[in-house]
Parts: structure tokens; sequence; C-alpha cells
């Protein structure tokens, strides 16, 4: 991207101009709040036209509309009041982003709605792409938020048709365009990584990778268990969710445990109530510090024992549940301690469970079960989480002959 100077003050003390190719581009008046937005679009604006192939036309910067009764302003607020408590927690934090770190930093809160244009759209992208924050995918499921906040508001009469029309026309990043990275699909983790990464876990998180392996539900539904939520009134226990990233699926998921997930997650169901997370991080934590002490070899020192009665008036307070972060961090952790002790094990998460427990239902019962595990209403969803296709092939190509081998025989 060419460099380009901050905005200067003209000699009248009164406009901000930047000189880019030589030439003077005014901003607008010194001190506004639109100069800062004018001039980090201008430098996209420049940008865009510089990496083009083709000799690129005069730089203009975009014009206000006609209409400056509703801006971008007032757009994002009321959009943002109407989605917050309804929208998905996680999703509301993704147009959050999108409207404030990209939107809004290049859009001042005065610029009418209906001058935003397909241009100013890319420019936004194009911010996005030069952040290095996020993949392709990422990207264009971002441009999708901000176009349908435009069709929010064409539907509450505060955008024009044709803005949201014209929008919607942006095409999506494809694979490969300039300044864009795409993450390697995500594959299933071998079951002997998991077996070596088990002793160097907390327990409680032990339990949750093992439980996660065998029933292929999500790390945020391993991680929100309630003890409440656990039906065992039959041979097969009922876990049912109470949350879900398809918030219409509440209390409607059963995820079925049989007698090996029981064994392993009755021990931390005992002296607990209904709403009570069945693996909590302050039970990891009374585990570790159990651990310590059983495996302590000298006896403890004075001082020991002063830190010790002071940390007792101030203990330590841990969150109830695990999320996400934390229970993919503890599995991080765990590969670099056994590194430590010469023990390689190569990096996994989480959700490669998910990818593991499709694929062995895939081999082992086919697709339709595989489905039916993962809870998905498609097939066509269970093929990219199930693998178990490749080694059905392997082991066609293993036992395949050359039919036309015998046929020439014969002609013989």
């Amino acid at each position: 991207m060419p460099k380009t100077k901050p905005p200067k003050l003209c000699k009248d003390g009164k406009k901000a101009f930047v000189i880019i190719g030589g030439k003077k581009h005014y901003l607008g008046l010194w001190g506004s709040t639109e100069v800062k937005a004018e001039y980090a679009r201008f430098e996209l604006e420049w940008w865009e036209n510089y990496r083009s192939p083709a000799k690129a036309p005069p730089i203009t910067l975009l014009q206000q509309g006609d209409n400056a009764d509703t801006t971008i302003g007032l757009l994002v607020v009321n959009y943002l009041s109407h989605v917050e408590g309804t929208m998905h927690k996680k999703d509301f934090g993704h147009i959050r982003t999108a409207v404030f770190d990209f939107l809004l930093k290049l859009y001042s809160d005065n610029t009418p709605v209906d001058s935003f244009t397909p241009k100013s759209l890319k420019l936004v992208r194009t911010s996005m792409i030069q952040s290095h924050r996020f993949c392709r995918r990422v990207i264009n499921s971002y441009v999708k938020r901000i176009v349908a906040m435009f069709r929010w508001g064409m539907g509450e009469d505060i955008v024009a048709g044709s803005t949201w029309y014209a929008l919607k026309g942006v095409p999506a990043l494809r694979k490969g365009e300039q300044g864009t990275f795409d993450h390697a699909e995500r594959v299933e983790v071998p079951d002997h990584v998991v077996a070596l990464t088990l002793p160097f876990l907390p327990p409680v998180v032990s339990v949750m990778v093992q439980i996660q392996g065998m029933t292929g539900m999500r790390p945020t539904e391993v991680c929100i268990m309630r003890v409440g939520d656990v039906d065992r009134s039959g041979d097969v226990w009922k876990y049912r969710p109470k949350n879900h990233k398809t918030e219409e699926y509440i209390g409607k998921k059963v995820i079925d445990l049989g007698k090996d997930e029981q064994g392993l997650i009755a021990p931390y169901l005992i002296g607990k109530t209904a709403e009570q997370a069945v693996f909590s991080p302050a039970q990891a934590m009374k585990e570790r510090n159990a651990e310590k002490r059983a495996n302590r070899k000298t006896k403890i020192s004075p001082s020991q024992s002063a830190r010790d009665a002071q940390r007792a008036k101030k203990p330590i307070q841990y969150t109830d549940f695990y999320d996400d972060d934390s229970y993919r961090k503890a599995i991080k952790y765990a590969i670099k301690a056994a590194a430590k002790e010469g023990v390689i094990i190569p990096h996994w998460t989480p959700y490669q469970l998910r990818h593991a427990a499709g694929t062995r239902a895939e081999k082992e019962h086919g697709l339709d079960a595989a489905q039916a595990l993962l809870h998905h209403t498609s097939a066509q969803m269970t093929k990219r989480y199930a693998h178990g296709r490749q080694v059905k092939t392997e082991n066609m190509a293993r036992n395949r002959r050359n039919p036309y081998e015998l046929k020439s025989k014969d002609i013989r």
C-alpha cells in the first residue's frame, strides 16, 4: 500500500488536506469527526486503485447522498437495540465487531445511509483484509452481517430499497483473493493422540475429553452440562443441553449417555444441586492441589505455611463452568507439559473430537448413524465432519483388481 502522510491544516486554518501522488485532496473541516474517517476511507480507495492491474481512474471521495435524515449511526444504534437479547451472544459479538471495528472506523455516525454504496462496502471489506485478523470465510460472513443490517433498515423504512439491493450485489471473496487467507479444513484427532494427552490433563478435563469424544457433542455442550440436565431414570441417561448454537433446538436436543459415559460422569454428580456444573474449574483446581500435596516429598516450610494462610484469607475465585476458551487452553497446556517430559503430542483442539466421533460412527455404522450422532439435519453437513469414506475408498483400492485383464485373456 502506498505510504501517505497524515492530514495537514490549510493556511486558512479551517480545512484539512492530504497529499497523495503529488496532489492535494481536501478532507473536510479541521478537527471535525469526519476527517479521520474520511482520511482512512481515502487511503483505502487509493490502495484499491493502486493494486489494480489496469490504470486506475482519478480518485474521488465518496459523496453524501441526498437523504440526510437517516445516518449510519442511527441505523447501527437501532439495529443493535433490536437484535440484542434475541440474537445469539456470539452472533451479536460478531456484528458488533464488524460495525465498530470496521464500518464506523471508515464512515462517521453522521454519514447518510443511502450514500453507503457497494464501493463503500468493498472499502470496509478491504480494511478487514488488511487487518489480517480474519480468514476469507469470516470476512465474507461479516460483510453479510452488514448487508443484513441494511436489509433490516429497509424493512423499517429507514433505508432505501435500492441501497440494500445494490449492497446485496457485492460478490463474496473467492478463494485465493489477494490479501486473504484460508484455514486448513478441520480433521479428526486420532484416538492414540488423545490417549497420550489424557495423563497430562486435570482429571476433570480428562473426563470431559472422553465424554465428548464418545458422544460427539460440541465443546460448548460438554462445558455447560448441569447436574439437572442429565436424566438418570433409564438405563441410558439423557442429557438435554439448555443452550445450543441454534436457539430453536434448546431443550429438544437429546444426547444419549451409555454405561461407559455414565461411569465417568457419576463421581461428578455426587453432592451437587441441579443447577451446579458437572465439570467445574474450581473442582479441577481442588484435584490439582490435592495431587500436589500427595506427591510432595519435602516438609512444608514456615514461609510456605504463611503464604497458605494468607491465601486462605483471600481465596482465588474460579468460575463455575468451563467455556470453549478455557477448555481449549487446558488441552494446550497439557500438550506443553507432555513435551517437558519428552512426550511429543501433535497440537489438537476440542472440536476435532467431534470430527473423530463422526468419523468413527460412519466407519462402524454408516453415514446415517453418524448424522444421528452429530444431530445434523442434513447428510451433506455430516460429510464435512465424518471422514470415513476415505477409509472405504482405500480398502476398495487395496482389493481392487483390473476388470479388463480377464477380458483381454478371453479374447486371446
